[in-house]
């Protein structure tokens, strides 16, 4: 168990991905993590690029392994570059980490190395226009206190037990065939997505088919696919909608499928602490942490 942060501790912020283009973002993200009374670690990488990358591969290494010890690793933005970190070795550190979208490739290594704390949650740049909700829900998870359920649309299957994962379904796929992907036996799988199509949702449920991991968990939850219906010039009597993919990859699996839970590219991104366990109930549509 990852021990609970406390006033007076320091965050580091990490841009791995693409270049941070929005200052005031950074800055109203950086402003909600000091009223909880913790301390931002110099920052210096608010102008840093290298092409569209936020500096060169060992610049952004460094920057996720400092040398120093800080308590919470917080990531600036998403985009892409991330998972070109993980060719090298990862001198991983206790502690709590925080990120999603092209970070789930650093905090799905990170599990499946064995270390806990790895929250899929709010970027920095995404934290100060979070609701109030969103932002006690971190909170509480970082400083060790209790936090909702959260509720989506239940598919039936009845109620799993596992431990979390929870990711990007692009940047999750792309992992497949590597060591950095964590054991999914009986887990609950929580996925994501922004910006896919649903033939291209169709061939990474089919690939996570294909490589006998959605045969391996106990549970399933659908996050927030934001812009992942069909283009308006797409002839719809020869195609699917989002909803019919999702449907037909899944239900032959016969376990607790939720839908349409609060988590991904979306306002109100419910931060999840992954490698914990959970409950997912998908008779009342609602996913515990236990």
């Amino acid at each position: 168990m990852t021990k609970p942060l406390k006033k007076g501790d320091f965050f580091h912020i990490v841009a791995a991905s693409s270049p941070i283009s929005s200052k005031k973002d950074l800055e109203s993200g950086i402003k909600v993590i000091q009223d909880w009374g913790l301390l931002c670690n110099d920052f210096d990488s608010l102008d840093r690029s290298w092409g569209y990358l936020a500096g060169t591969d060992e610049i952004r290494f460094n920057e996720l392994h400092p040398s120093n010890y800080f308590p919470l690793i917080t990531f600036a933005r998403g985009g892409w570059g991330s998972a070109r970190l993980l060719e090298k070795i990862q001198p991983w550190k206790e502690g709590w980490m925080i990120g999603f979208s092209d970070l789930t490739s650093i905090l799905l290594a990170r599990l499946a190395s064995g270390f806990l704390g790895g929250v899929h949650g709010p970027l920095i740049t995404t934290l100060g226009d979070e609701p109030e909700w969103s932002k006690d829900r971190l909170k509480s998870i970082l400083f060790g206190n209790s936090v909702p359920d959260i509720h989506g649309d239940p598919w039936g299957g009845g109620i799993s037990k596992g431990h979390l994962i929870v990711g990007n379904l692009t940047v999750m796929t792309h992992l497949i065939g590597t060591k950095h992907l964590p054991n999914f036996k009986e887990s609950i799988l929580i996925i994501e997505d922004i910006g896919e199509a649903p033939y291209r949702i169709d061939r990474m449920l089919t690939h996570l088919r294909l490589a006998g991991i959605l045969q391996q968990v106990s549970g399933l939850g659908f996050g927030s696919f934001t812009s992942c219906d069909n283009d308006e010039d797409v002839d719809k009597t020869k195609s699917f909608e989002l909803i019919d993919i999702l449907k037909d990859r899944t239900k032959d699996l016969r376990i607790p499928i939720i839908s349409n839970l609060p988590i991904g590219h979306c306002h109100g991104n419910a931060s999840l602490p992954i490698g914990s366990q959970a409950i997912l109930d998908s008779k009342k549509g609602r996913l515990i942490l236990s």
